[in-house]
């Protein structure tokens, strides 16, 4: 009998497998539904759904292996990160889904908040959290809506030898900044960068790249040390905040 596997736990949601079957479970069943109608609309591979019920989302698994984990060296070749700066141009360029995602004033005040928190728990010294805030600005700025994916984790991409086979997590997809995406998928892999850009192939601002670097390392920090986590990992949050220049 296939064992049951806990994937991520925590109050929102929970995602588990059971042999070849994820299933994700979700306090707002409105997120499900906008997840999977993301997945139809991507014009990239997506997890095939099994069945749907009101809180509990089942797709299969997807073929290949991820990108690469955070805090370790990509396994991928330059060919593969090249494949997946396409699709996701290939996505970017897609039409827009019908719901928005958080704006520059939400973003913004997120931040703000969260270094607050930062500053007053002793965690990271002021400079830094200062100094990475300072950084941030670059990014808040407006931007042309794009199809984004919205958590666009190394972990979330699989490929097979040079391709891309699929991406899965489709959760946070909504209209936002393309450049948010290409910052999450390459957080604490600064030397795939250009890999990823060979193949996603537009003129692109690497400067407002690495300030979402900044933006995502000091607002995940927080919730990751309250659920178990630790950002201080090698090559993890704390790591690409002091890698800030």
């Amino acid at each position: 009998m296939d064992e049951v596997s806990v994937v991520v736990a925590h109050s929102e949601r929970a995602t588990l497998r059971v042999g070849d079957v994820f299933l994700k479970v979700d306090g707002d069943p409105r997120r499900l539904d906008r997840e999977v109608e993301a997945m139809a609309l991507a014009p990239l591979p997506t997890p095939r759904v099994l069945w749907r019920r009101p809180n509990v989302l089942a797709v299969a698994a997807v073929p290949g292996m991820a990108l690469g984990v955070l805090g370790e060296p990509s396994p991928a070749s330059p060919a593969a990160w090249a494949a997946v700066g396409a699709a996701v141009r290939q996505l970017h360029e897609a039409p827009l889904p019908p719901w928005i995602g958080p704006g520059l004033d939400e973003i913004t005040a997120e931040l703000d908040a969260e270094c607050e928190w930062l500053m007053g728990s002793g965690v990271l010294p002021p400079s830094l959290i200062r100094r990475n805030r300072e950084v941030a600005g670059i990014a808040l700025r407006p931007w042309k809506p794009a199809f984004v994916h919205g958590d666009m984790q190394i972990t979330h991409f699989f490929v097979d030898g040079d391709q891309l086979v699929g991406v899965i997590d489709w959760s946070e997809a909504a209209q936002g900044d393309p450049l948010l995406d290409l910052a999450v998928l390459t957080l604490g892999h600064e030397e795939r960068l250009d890999d990823l850009l060979a193949g996603y192939g537009a003129d692109v601002d690497v400067d407002v790249i690495r300030a979402w670097w900044s933006v995502r390392s000091l607002t995940a920090s927080r919730w990751l040390l309250e659920h178990g986590f630790d950002p201080n990992e090698p090559g993890c949050e704390f790591d690409v905040l002091r890698a800030c220049r």
